[in-house]
């Protein structure tokens, strides 16, 4: 078998690589995102899949949802149980402070292969942070585990770090005793094309697909290899659909416009791309003890590296935010007059809060200290697109996001902002934070609220969907229920591309077509893609 991993392999920090199409404000989305470079997180063995470390799984009504989509009851939150557990090994935190009351050991495993631990190093906000849940009513309630099936509430983060060092893919799975099987093969700096049709299945009758075209070097030489029994194709929302259009494989009118050869008539390729749409919001802080001295000064840099370099221990141990929260929007909002609520049910949340002792991003400012509370619309409804720029299959694509499209998503980020400016509020705050500051300063009203989502909201790298799958035997859709492609013989596609969910909480199983909405879970991608790779695993050993 052979696996395909991003066909860029710089593609992360690279200008001219996976950047987003350029949105003007004319077609009423955020212009800021036109700035910024793609991240690709969503490839199962790709060495930047870290997601910031965090480590969420999403409600069990995601996944419960996604069973009767697919018609496949092994992607049930229940079924899939025992694949979070292969993956995961809790671990104890870096500074081995008393976790106790922090996380609920019995939603966890301790033998899977990718570290799971909580922050290892306190922020001066933690304890504001556990009060305040107890301060503004239920919907900002504490949450002891918020991986329990049960995200709703306010609560530590868990994320991937083992001991002193970040756990992932590329540690998990591609580790030395990994590497040093003899059946294993990883080819490095190696760009795919295509995939290369080699026959059609004598019993089926449908093209086989099982070799690959890629070269090792810019302008060198294009070479191929086959598979015996298939191609795994795990290249990320963004490399997935792409490779599969360069393959002839997608809406056959769009190929032909570019001169590409159509093989294969599926026109979902590279359609429903879905995201969580992110908006940082600063406010200035009565305090020292933020992430500001270590962005700014050399000495205090110098200090904390050599301590963890050292030890194992202080901030570099943890990641940008030390408490996350879930919500839900407030059963009466007027939206839902006109616009069915996209979420599975009551217990998945609609946004999130990312709570951040400073500010860790571009362009936060060089003089003060700060509190982040960061605002995500994870139950997004607006759709993008993959698309073809040429037929150069090195050319990068064209990546339309599509953050923030629809009123449902512009309502979302608008009462999230909202219950952020209420958050502070609380009693905690009272001595501590002292103003909005920058693009937010003074925002208040909804129209302020508005312009300012559109002026500075963009990604959090969370694409997926551009492989929708689809029940077996739809006319819609880009793969089945075990992960193959449909209306081809010889590959499966394995990554975030494949979520699926459609516009109304109505299914259809058998042979119809249906307009899709990809399933972007109520997470940080990392988790729900380790359990659907490790239950891909499974899949594909059976069918041999």
């Amino acid at each position: 078998m052979i696996g395909i991993t991003p066909p860029h392999p710089n593609l992360v920090w690279v200008d001219d690589q996976y950047r987003i199409r350029e949105v003007t404000s004319s077609e009423d989305a955020a212009p800021s995102v036109s700035a910024r470079p793609l991240i690709e997180v969503c490839s199962f063995t790709h060495q930047f899949f870290q997601d910031y470390l965090m480590y969420t799984r999403g409600s069990a009504e995601d996944y419960d949802e996604y069973a009767k989509i697919t018609g496949d009851s092994g992607w049930s939150w229940k079924k899939l149980q025992p694949y979070f557990k292969k993956n995961e090994k809790w671990t104890a935190p870096a500074d081995n402070h008393n976790i106790t009351g922090q996380f609920n050991p019995n939603v966890h495993s301790f033998n899977g292969v990718t570290g799971v631990s909580l922050s290892g190093s306190p922020t001066g906000i933690d304890g504001r942070v556990i009060n305040a849940t107890s301060q503004l009513g239920p919907n900002y309630k504490f949450n002891l585990d918020m991986n329990s099936g049960s995200p709703l509430g306010i609560g530590w983060i868990q994320v991937t770090v083992d001991g002193a060092s970040r756990s992932s893919s590329a540690s998990s799975y591609l580790a030395p005793k990994y590497l040093a099987r003899p059946n294993l093969h990883v080819l490095l700096n190696a760009q795919v094309s295509r995939l290369i049709q080699t026959g059609k299945d004598k019993s089926s009758k449908l093209p086989a697909f099982r070799a690959v075209e890629y070269r090792t070097s810019v302008g060198g030489p294009l070479r191929s290899v086959s598979a015996s029994k298939e191609v795994i194709l795990s290249a990320g929302t963004v490399g997935t659909p792409h490779i599969l259009l360069n393959s002839g494989i997608g809406n056959p009118s769009s190929l032909k416009a570019l001169n590409v050869p159509s093989l294969v008539n599926l026109p979902d390729v590279g359609e429903n791309l879905g995201d969580h749409s992110f908006l940082g919001n600063p406010w200035l802080v009565n305090s020292t003890d933020t992430f500001e001295p270590f962005l700014r000064d050399p000495e205090v840099q110098s200090k904390d590296i050599n301590q963890w370099v050292t030890t194992g221990k202080g901030p570099l141990v943890d990641t940008i935010a030390s408490h996350l929260g879930f919500f839900r929007l407030d059963k009466s909002n007027p939206i839902f007059s006109k616009t069915r609520d996209p979420t599975p049910g009551p217990n998945t949340p609609h946004y999130e809060f990312l709570v951040s002792n400073g500010l860790p991003l571009p362009g936060a400012p060089t003089t003060g200290n700060f509190m982040g509370l960061g605002t995500v619309v994870l139950s997004a409804t607006s759709r993008g697109s993959i698309k073809l720029r040429s037929n150069n299959p090195f050319d990068s694509p064209i990546i339309d996001p599509a953050l923030l499209k629809t009123d449902f998503d512009k309502t979302t980020m608008r009462e999230a902002v909202k219950a952020a400016r209420k958050f502070v509020t609380a009693p905690a705050w009272s001595d501590y934070v002292i103003a909005q500051i920058g693009a937010f300063a003074g925002v208040e009203t909804d129209a302020q609220i508005d312009a300012y989502v559109a002026a500075n909201a963009g990604t959090i790298f969370h694409p997926v969907g551009t492989a929708a799958m689809s029940p077996k035997g739809a006319n819609t859709g880009v793969t089945d229920p075990d992960m193959r492609l449909k209306k081809v013989v010889g590959v499966r596609v394995v990554d975030a591309s494949v979520f699926v969910r459609p516009p109304s909480q109505q299914y259809f199983f058998v042979f119809l077509t249906y307009q899709m909405q990809p399933f972007v879970p109520s997470a940080h991608l990392q988790a729900p893609v380790y359990a659907f790779a490790e239950r891909a695993s499974d899949l594909i050993k059976s069918s041999y």
